[in-house]
Formats: C-alpha cells, sequence, structure tokens
C-alpha cells in the first residue's frame, strides 16, 4: 500500500450538524421535550444539506433521538443508503427553563423563582453543566468516528452541545456569550480525524440562504477553511 492511500484512510471526516428549524409558534424553550418537529422550512434545510453532502462518502449517519433532529437526518440517510442510527449522547442540553419562555424582554429575570438558577453563568447554573456536555459529546464523536472509519459521518445534535464541544477541541473557554455562537440551523461542523486524533475542525452553513434573516443579523458570511491543530 502506498504512503498517499495509507494517509487517506487513515483520515476520518465526522459532520456535527445543527438540525433545522422548528415549528415552534408560542416560541417556548423546547429543550429535550417531546413533539417539536421540523416546520415546512426546516425540512427544506435537511433537504438542502443532503443534497451538499450527496457526492461526500458518508457510511454513518446518526442523530439525536430529538424528532427534530431525526427528521434532519433522515434525507441524508436516504441519500446514501443507510439505517439512520440514534445516540442518546446527541441530545439537547439539559435546562430547567424547558417549556417556558425564557427571552431578553419578557420580565423572566424579575421572577424571583427564577433567581436561584441564575446565580453562575460559568457552569451553568441553569442547565446541564458544560464540562458534562463535552464528555458525552467527545464520546458521540469518538463512536461516529470509529463507525466510519477511513470514510465520513454525520451526527446530527442541538446548537448548544455542539457549540460546547467545538469550543473545548478548539481550546476556548466554555462559557460565553450565546449571541455569538457559530452554529446556525443546519450549519456543519466538521471535525476531521486522523487516526483517533482531531487534526482540523471546519465550519460550513450549506443553507444559510434559508435561514431567516433575524437570525442571521450581523453575522457574516463564513469561508470554508479549516482550522488546523498539530499533527
Amino acid at each position: 500500500m502506498s504512503s498517499s492511500t495509507s494517509s487517506k484512510s487513515d483520515l476520518t471526516v465526522v459532520h456535527l450538524m445543527r438540525h433545522g428549524e422548528v415549528h415552534n409558534p408560542d416560541g417556548v424553550l423546547y429543550g429535550r421535550r417531546a413533539g417539536y418537529h421540523l416546520s415546512e422550512l426546516g425540512n427544506k434545510m435537511a433537504e438542502r444539506v443532503a443534497e451538499h453532502l450527496a457526492d461526500r462518502d458518508i457510511t454513518h449517519v446518526v442523530a439525536s433521538p430529538l424528532e427534530r433532529a431525526q427528521e434532519t437526518a433522515a434525507p441524508i440517510a436516504t441519500a446514501h443508503g443507510l439505517d439512520l442510527a440514534t445516540d442518546a449522547a446527541l441530545i439537547e442540553a439539559g435546562n430547567v427553563f424547558e417549556g417556558k419562555t425564557f427571552g431578553v424582554g419578557d420580565g423572566a429575570l424579575r421572577r424571583p423563582a427564577n433567581w436561584r438558577h441564575l446565580t453562575n453563568p460559568f457552569r451553568p447554573s441553569w442547565g446541564e453543566p458544560y464540562v458534562e456536555q463535552v464528555v458525552r459529546m467527545m464520546g458521540a464523536l469518538n463512536a461516529a468516528r470509529d463507525a466510519a472509519r477511513g470514510h465520513e459521518a454525520v451526527c446530527v445534535s442541538h446548537q448548544l452541545p455542539i457549540w460546547i464541544v467545538r469550543s473545548f477541541v478548539e481550546r476556548r473557554r466554555l462559557w460565553h456569550d450565546p449571541r455569538k455562537r457559530q452554529c446556525t440551523l443546519a450549519s456543519l461542523t466538521t471535525f476531521t480525524y486522523r487516526g483517533d486524533k482531531i487534526v482540523s475542525v471546519g465550519y460550513t452553513e450549506p443553507a444559510r440562504d434559508l435561514v431567516p434573516a433575524h437570525l442571521l443579523a450581523g453575522a457574516k458570511p463564513v469561508k470554508g477553511k479549516d482550522k488546523a491543530f498539530g499533527a
């Protein structure tokens, strides 16, 4: 076997994808709650990414157990003739405010019952600790790597866990300003492994033109350049 062939077979690519837009007319924080499905636009986003990945060497597709993630992953699995796997480690971060509206200007910060959950933004005190998210998400990434050795895998998950595991891999602090997450709807955060080690991280937005304008306010188009790490 030539060195170039050996080098290529030693590379595995894992695309960590955020699900598409969700039908949520009441604007609640749905978190891990069941019953929240993709909107019509969200389905278009999923199809767009499936088209974007159609020519890639994908041999494994896995998703969070939540409906929106399963529905986002389904077109990709179908396009490659694969069964869709489920990994609970890819689930949304736990949050005590699930089922409630909780946003700027809605009065949530004035409610005494909420104050005890807002004491420590570094952990964070209102939900699943960042470190725990890193542990389970790294486990999911490595499991997908093992399932697709020498090829590519797609894992469909949720914004916060994706951003947290990327921050960990890129050696940034885990606590952050949520407004600055680079993880828009139906985006791909791509981890390239050489053997068992992540050697680069990339980010693309195949469905950017479908994302509602207010969610892209102030955001610049992303250039497709990976951040490399020492081999």
